[in-house]
């Protein structure tokens, strides 16, 4: 049988963000407890800032009978001269019969003592109180707190509890709490608890009381109210999805609002008033014409007619944080761009300060700049090096951290730096993630570099290498922007000797660790069958670049139809020729051929390799295909022939050619 289950858990205001981060795995958590508990079935899960709710609109009401069976001893263990062992006396009181009661089975075929019991299953109302538990004690927000006399904890205090099966209150205690058929609406609606009488009663009450218990609704009335701000006053409010996502989390009765500040404050630059605004205000920015506006969009949890006084408050809020990044803009003006103090700041143990690691990036900057002849002036890349750090001295970015580079940008502007300095100052962290955008010129793109090189290769020498999930300085991430920047610039980065050049002058640096750590990171960037690219690090190449084509042409190739005939034919080949030397002298002799296949095997291969290629996609596909070529050489041709030179010559020739498909990748490599 069926019936109708609401769950509502009632907390003090739960936190936005580790709410948020705990959000994908919730619904499962609870699922998988279900399934444990035999009562899985189809659940929604709806929350608010005071509350977690699992609605389901058909729950069991009891576990389905079911059979349970027990396999002991063989007989042979069990009795010994008809006599049980402890071995029949131990399983017959597991299985809590006497033994008389257990019977015998086959089993892997062996015959041993058997027993089954039918188990009934026990109504769903004896469970939920654990189920309950086991779910809310299995969220993992972070920190979490204690209150009252508990020794348990949970991310907010549990206010009240209301589980209701079919309408009918299920006895339930949660952290000291009973469950009661009440709720609570929104405060301003009504401060005290509300009854309910059951499922249908509950999300009306909810309703009329101001709260919108459905996330996705609280979303949708809020880009709804959005819309109709943008048309009434032709603006455009910015939409940051996790700021979205936020402020879903943190109301119940969400109303947008228009508010306004002080037109004195757009002198400041764009994203030190946005950053403001929703670091730590949860403000919406507004445009008009591309440009950012004196306004902002607040959405209020207020429940009113007049939303005034929350306008007004909001302002109100808003003023002095402005105003405090207006003083630090105008201060960090007065005293100008400089590095002054950097060297007394600390960068890590071991390797001086930030002025020191200033000076080793300049190093390697100036040597990827000769090494790719990059169309820049060398003072300017030594400037932009230079004052890459300085605004890690600013006030502003004491304030805002994030805004560090960007803020070096604006300083170096209106100190009248060239634009390309500037910019290669504002572009020096990218790219800061997966989606991230990339330095816009070759020489951004040399700074960015040698700030993620210099981190890497100075960490690396004090042995902080990355382990597990621990990576506080982003090695994995400088390893990925390094991938995404040579690729984007089309700047020939050799794992092994680029590095090994670059490493010249950084103490004692286990360069095998670092290759290693690399291709780790080449393994996971590269969003293909993780074979292919385990066969193009097996040819040996090492430059990004051309990883990065012969990935993709190879993979081209394995995604197509005819790649399952072609692979068995080439992997035969690597079978025959993995006992030679690839190194070694390959040299054939057409006067020792004596087969018409092998003649026109060696035909084909010598034009496949005398052609020049615009692209690896098509050496590849010139060299698979000889594969008819090969199929007829294999079927008319012994290869182990009795004479030793012919034998030689035979395998020299197919050699020949698994070592030119070798310079792109190891075919055999490569599971489909």
């Amino acid at each position: 049988m069926f019936k109708p289950l609401l769950i509502e858990i009632g907390v003090e205001e739960l936190p936005a963000v580790p709410l948020l981060k705990e959000l994908q795995n919730i619904e499962k958590k609870y699922g998988d407890i279900l399934e444990k508990y035999s009562l899985q079935g189809e659940f929604e899960f709806y929350y608010t800032p005071r509350r977690l709710v699992i609605w389901h609109r058909e729950f069991k009401t009891s576990q389905d009978d079911s059979v349970e069976e027990f396999f002991g001893a063989p007989i042979g263990v069990a009795y010994k001269n008809g006599v049980p062992t402890p071995a029949a006396l131990g399983f017959a009181k597991k299985c809590g019969v006497t033994l008389e009661e257990i019977s015998q089975s086959q089993k892997d075929g062996k015959e041993v003592l058997y027993y089954k019991k039918d188990v009934k299953g026990r109504a769903s109302t004896e469970l939920l109180n654990e189920i309950i538990g086991v779910w809310i004690k299995s969220l993992d927000f972070g920190k979490s707190m204690r209150w009252g006399s508990l020794e348990e904890s949970f991310i907010r205090p549990i206010r009240w509890v209301n589980v209701m099966l079919d309408d009918v209150l299920v006895d339930i205690e949660l952290f000291g709490v009973k469950s009661a058929k009440k709720t609570f609406v929104h405060r301003i609606s009504n401060f005290d608890a509300v009854a309910v009488s059951g499922a249908k009663d509950y999300f009306e009450t909810l309703e009329k009381g101001g709260v919108t218990l459905f996330p996705e609704l609280r979303e949708k009335n809020i880009l709804s109210q959005f819309s109709v701000l943008e048309r009434t006053h032709a603006i455009k409010i910015e939409i940051d999805e996790d700021l979205l996502s936020e402020v879903v989390a943190i109301t119940e009765n969400p109303t947008a609002l228009l508010g306004t500040f002080d037109e004195k404050f757009l002198k400041l630059p764009p994203e030190v008033i946005i950053t403001s605004m929703k670091e730590h205000q949860r403000y919406f920015p507004v445009f008009k014409d591309a440009k950012l506006v004196n306004k902002f969009v607040v959405v209020s949890n207020a429940l009113t007619l007049d939303y005034s006084k929350v306008i007004e408050g909001n302002e109100r809020v808003l003023r002095p944080r402005l105003a405090d990044a207006l003083f630090f803009w105008e201060n960090d003006l007065k005293k100008g761009l400089s590095t002054k103090g950097l060297e007394k700041v600390a960068f890590f143990k071991g390797l001086g300060t930030v002025g020191d690691k200033i000076e080793r990036e300049k190093k390697v900057a100036f040597t990827l700049f000769e090494m790719y002849k990059i169309d820049a002036n060398k003072e300017d890349l030594d400037r932009a090096i230079s004052l890459a750090k300085a605004d890690l001295m600013s006030e502003m970015v004491y304030e805002f951290t994030e805004l560090q580079g960007l803020m070096g940008y604006y300083y170096a502007k209106e100190a009248g730096e060239r634009l390309e300095v500037a910019t290669a100052i504002k572009e020096q962290y990218l790219p800061s993630g997966e989606d991230s955008p990339l330095p816009s010129t070759p020489m951004s793109a040399i700074v960015a570099m040698s700030i993620k090189i210099d981190t890497l290769l100075a960490l690396f020498s004090v042995n902080q290498i990355p382990t597990g999930s621990r990576d506080p300085f982003a090695l994995r991430r400088a390893v990925n922007g390094l991938i995404r920047i040579t690729e984007e610039h089309h700047f020939a980065f050799d794992i092994v000797q680029t590095l090994k050049e670059l490493s010249i002058g950084y103490e004692t640096i286990d360069m095998q660790k670092l290759e290693s750590f690399f291709l780790e990171r080449v393994k996971q960037y590269f969003k293909v069958n993780p074979s292919i690219v385990e066969a193009v690090l097996a040819s040996g190449e090492r430059e990004l670049l051309n990883l990065s084509k012969k990935i993709k042409a190879l993979s081209t190739l394995v995604d197509s139809a005819e790649f399952s005939e072609i692979s068995s034919t080439f992997k035969r080949v690597a079978n025959i020729t993995k006992d030679i030397d690839l190194q070694g002298d390959l040299s054939i002799d057409e006067n020792l051929f004596e087969e018409n296949a092998e003649k026109i095997l060696y035909v084909q291969y010598t034009q496949v390799e005398e052609t020049v290629y615009l692209s690896y996609e098509e050496e590849l596909d010139a060299l698979l295909g000889l594969k008819p070529e090969l199929d007829n050489f294999f079927a008319d041709v012994m290869v182990n022939a009795e004479n030793e030179a012919v034998r030689n010559n035979r395998k020299a020739l197919v050699a020949s050619i698994y070592k030119s498909i070798l310079k792109i990748a190891d075919i055999k490599e490569v599971t489909i």
